[in-house]
């Protein structure tokens, strides 16, 4: 039975036909993004509904099932059942249905871990160890090490601008200097977290280890986020203490999270790492009667529920791609890339340029990455860049954009808490600046040599 279906799979018609450069095959994606962004600038600041971003009021989903459409009317060549053969494909690959499996655990996660309070009790730990005249540099500080738990970096925002905010008017600072902070901090663990949802696309689809990625990325992040600690520190020498005040917090609490972060850092499967900061939660939770046992179960589905978009969207992304490929549009991009860049260096901006690209049309990192992650996987190959190189490249970039742009959910978001405009803010947004630095300065070092 083996060695027939082995001779299938080296006979699949699909598969052996000879691949031509085609444009056209990039459709698909080309009216995602004409009607994912039209909405979005139309309804963000063309016409307006108010309490609603207009960058959420076309479903990306939606948008993406349209895509999808398209790129079914594509290419005659192939049968509707051909078609459907290579979205089976592209599905099913191993990464796909890995990164499927993992979002779910990190919903499960999130969710007891917001129904415990833990990343509140974190939060309040660190700040009642801050000194005050260091307050901004210690909110980046904190940011960075919530996100880095947390795995999201709009969790961390929502959580921290109310207490930014505080900050700001103790000690007479600059409020869009204090968001800005927060939100760069927010970013720097987003980008690194290995239970963040950018962090899983962009290591699942390049198929590589957590660890991997995060150790290169780290080279990166790192000189970055001491730049800007360095420069905020610069800037609190000059100002007057900032009285932050007491902060209740449960170290019982705070624990279940370091415990996930040290137990990552060690480079423990994803998997055993989620569960083990799920047990921890729940066992916590419910000695320390901060969650129930009906609640907590129910905690943890709505954490799960709350990632079912961000999974059909990486289902409808591999599909769309999929047949990108097949009718030649991979083949395309490749061409152009081969014409405009060469050498490793040159594969390394083109995945960069890609992926940033994707998140400023799409103003969501993670969906930013979904759609470039199988063509920075061509590109990669193409030009030898190795797959954490990649991932980390596709997860870097798209958090610089998604921390920059005005549009975004994390500066919006941050806006509205603290009642200024996003505008305001991104001038203070040293971090995502900085990154974009060090960025161009290791693909400019990269060069010839190896990972």
């Amino acid at each position: 039975m083996s060695n027939r279906s082995d001779a299938n799979r080296t006979t699949d018609p699909i598969e052996t036909r000879e691949l031509k450069p085609n444009a056209l095959a990039l459709l698909p994606i080309v009216i995602f993004l004409a009607i994912y962004l039209g909405n979005g600038i139309y309804f963000e600041y063309i016409q307006p509904i108010e309490g609603r971003m207009g960058f959420y009021i076309m479903s990306v989903v939606v948008a993406f099932g349209i895509a999808l459409i398209v790129a079914f009317m594509q290419n005659r060549r192939l049968s509707f059942d051909e078609k459907i053969h290579v979205c089976a494909q592209g599905i099913g690959d191993d990464n796909i249905t890995t990164m499927l499996l993992i979002f779910l655990l990190a919903g499960a996660f999130s969710g007891i871990a917001r129904a415990t309070g833990g990343a509140v009790s974190v939060a309040n730990m660190l700040l009642n160890v801050i000194p005050s005249r260091f307050a901004v540099s210690g909110l980046f500080i904190i940011a960075c090490l919530i996100s880095m738990a947390m795995g999201t970096s709009v969790g961390t925002i929502t959580l921290l601008v109310p207490i930014a905010t505080e900050v700001a008017q103790n000690g007479a600072l600059s409020l869009p200097l204090c968001v800005g902070t927060v939100v760069g901090g927010a970013m720097f663990g987003d980008n690194l977290s290995v239970i963040s949802d950018t962090t899983i696309a962009a290591t699942r689809t390049q198929g590589i280890e957590m660890k991997d990625k995060f150790l290169t990325n780290i080279r990166i992040a790192l000189p970055a986020a001491l730049a800007t600690l360095a420069l905020l520190i610069v800037l609190s020498l000059g100002s007057k203490d900032a009285p932050i005040g007491h902060f209740d917090f449960n170290v019982w609490l705070a624990l279940p999270y370091f415990a996930v972060l040290a137990l990552a850092l060690l480079g423990i499967n994803v998997f055993v790492v989620l569960l083990i900061g799920v047990g921890l939660f729940l066992v916590v939770g419910l000695c320390l009667g901060q969650v129930g046992y009906a609640d907590a179960f129910s905690a943890m589905g709505d954490g799960t529920a709350a990632m079912f978009e961000t999974m059909i969207v990486t289902v409808l992304v591999a599909s769309i791609s999929a047949l990108m490929k097949a009718h030649g549009g991979f083949e395309a991009i490749l061409k152009f890339i081969r014409a405009h860049f060469n050498g490793r260096r040159g594969g390394m901006a083109g995945i960069a340029l890609l992926t940033a690209f994707m998140d400023i049309a799409t103003a969501n990192n993670t969906v930013a990455i979904v759609i470039a992650a199988p063509i920075a996987k061509e590109i990669s190959q193409e030009f030898g860049v190795s797959g954490k190189v990649t991932a980390s490249l596709l997860d870097t970039c798209s958090c610089i954009a998604q921390g920059i742009i005005p549009y975004g959910a994390q500066l919006l978001i941050a806006a509205g808490l603290a009642g200024i405009s996003s505008f305001s803010i991104m001038p203070w947004l040293f971090y995502p600046f900085l990154l974009s630095v060090f960025v161009v300065i290791s693909i400019v070092r990269a060069g010839s040599r190896k990972d």
